[in-house]
């Protein structure tokens, strides 16, 4: 996929693929400033369709790719670069989300990213401090049908951010499946929503915060709730959320609920959201929730803008991955000098390979090469695979957890046999990511400066030439036997590796 980021100011689309709803965002960034341009929204309840295996069912499966196919013919003429899709809780769970999302892509015309839970929450933060800016410490709280995430921030920058496993679907599902209110459904929803947000008690407490946001659906749908009833000017508080609950309770069942602007597709899953809102206010001292501009789809847009803007190297824009990156290089405490002169020669050498190799296969080769040592912070046997492990499960800033499962297999196939990526290497890019970041552990493994031109790496047809000056070589006879060695090891894959003395590669 090509990286190349569009022209400045053109439109940005996010697709937000949630347990819920599935939403398609078009707006512009210009000067600071978001503009939305167009927004749709479907109710496809793919959380409800997970079974008891953790199986997403055909149907829900069904009804996602329809609206997919749907968001795709208003995306007619986007480049990859102006679209980004991420995928939340439901496929975080599903057992068959590679099948899904195998399905989903081609459905959309564009990749699906499944996200962390604390990158969701990082992003959520994103569009809400870019479209509602305050300098107030701030709680932000986004209640989805599967998860629900907590932000604890200042200005732009999230100080504590986690998702927790429970959402409105996943509530009503489990304590009103046939539609029923009574009070003592209500407690159990509640006591259970409890016990799943205990562990953040201390964190989110309210000295931490002086205003407290609800962004997307059901706080959305709650605050409409309460200023159409003239309850309050759609500020969501413990008293409000006592008065909603009691008109469950009068109606009885979802089928007799009539509440004022209260949309069909919610009815089912309001006695969940009504539970987990209640629980939030009373566990954390919320008397306040006012609702938020925005939304976990705002910040994917202004994080692809970041993004963009970074590969223009304008002044001071950063890509969170490099961020992310770095700090995980903090965190495991990574000889950053040896990863530095690994990631110069392994980018170096694909560059020569491939010329036209698009920038995120470049960005990518790159963060394996910062953290492919992560793991001697576990062992130095075997680190490889602790560092892949780690890169494939860690909480990394910027990052979807599908580019860390790509990241990871390249750590893994740093050094070592390549049986163990052998399915991997079908694909021919990530071969050659491969190929350049085993050459350049190789040629850096004295740990010392290096050469960053000392060898030629060119593409012919499915062989890579490696070539090298004679000086050189007799220079390094150890380094020389690895690549020997490391030839034999590519002798029957593709590309496959042909040493050259002193060939004009």
């Amino acid at each position: 996929m090509s990286t190349r980021p569009p022209r400045l100011g053109a439109p940005l689309a996010a697709i937000d693929i949630g347990s819920n709803s599935f939403r398609l965002e078009i707006g512009q960034l210009q000067h600071g400033r978001y503009r939305r341009i167009a927004y749709l929204k479907e109710t496809v309840r793919l959380g409800g369709g997970l079974d008891a295996n953790g199986f997403l069912t055909e149907d829900a499966a069904q009804r996602g790719l329809d609206c997919l196919a749907r968001f795709a013919q208003r995306l007619a003429g986007f480049e990859p670069g102006q679209v980004r899709a991420v995928a939340t809780q439901t496929l975080r769970e599903a057992r068959n989300r590679d099948a899904f999302l195998l399905r989903g892509q081609a459905a959309l015309g564009h990749p699906i990213e499944v996200i962390s839970g604390r990158e969701e929450a990082r992003l959520i933060y994103a569009g809400v401090s870019h479209l509602q800016p305050s300098d107030v410490p701030r709680l932000v709280i986004d209640i989805g049908g599967r998860s629900t995430e907590m932000i604890v921030g200042h200005g732009r920058v999230p100080k504590v951010a986690e998702s927790f496993q429970v959402g409105s679907v996943s509530l009503s599902m489990r304590w009103f499946p046939d539609g029923k209110f009574t009070e003592q459904r209500f407690r159990d929803a509640q006591v259970a929503a409890g016990a799943e947000l205990e562990e953040a008690l201390a964190p989110f407490a309210p000295a931490h915060w002086r205003e407290a946001l609800g962004s997307s659906g059901t706080a959305g749908a709650v605050s409409q709730i309460l200023a159409a009833a003239c309850r309050s000017d759609g500020t969501i508080t413990p008293e409000g959320l006592r008065w909603c609950i009691g008109q469950c309770l009068a109606a009885g069942s979802v089928a007799k609920l009539n509440l004022p602007s209260l949309r069909e597709d919610r009815k089912a899953i309001l006695g969940g959201g009504l539970a987990l809102l209640y629980t939030l206010a009373t566990h954390f001292g919320i008397t306040e929730l006012k609702p938020a501009k925005g939304a976990l789809r705002q910040g994917v847009i202004v994080d692809l803008a970041e993004r963009h803007a970074a590969l223009r190297q304008a002044d001071g824009a950063q890509d969170m991955r490099d961020l992310g990156a770095a700090e995980l290089q903090r965190r495991f405490q990574v000889d950053t000098a040896q990863a530095q002169r690994v990631r110069e020669v392994a980018t170096g050498l694909l560059r020569q390979a491939l010329p036209d190799a698009d920038a995120e296969s470049l960005r990518e080769l790159g963060w394996a090469c910062d953290l492919h040592e992560i793991g001697l912070m576990v062992s130095h046997h075997d680190h490889h695979r602790h560092s892949a492990y780690l890169m494939g499960h860690v909480d990394a800033s910027g990052f979807s957890q599908s580019q860390q499962r790509r990241i990871a297999d390249l750590v893994l196939a740093q050094r070592g046999g390549l049986r163990k990526i052998e399915a991997q290497l079908a694909s021919e890019a990530f071969a050659w990511q491969v190929l350049a970041l085993r050459l350049a552990v190789i040629k850096c493994h004295a740990r010392d400066a290096v050469d960053g031109q000392a060898l030629r790496l060119k593409r012919d047809g499915r062989q890579a030439r490696l070539g090298w000056g004679r000086a050189w070589a007799e220079a390094h006879p150890r380094t020389l036997h690895l690549l020997r060695e490391e030839a034999e090891a590519w002798a029957r894959h593709t590309p496959r590796l042909v040493l050259q003395t002193d060939a004009k590669v």
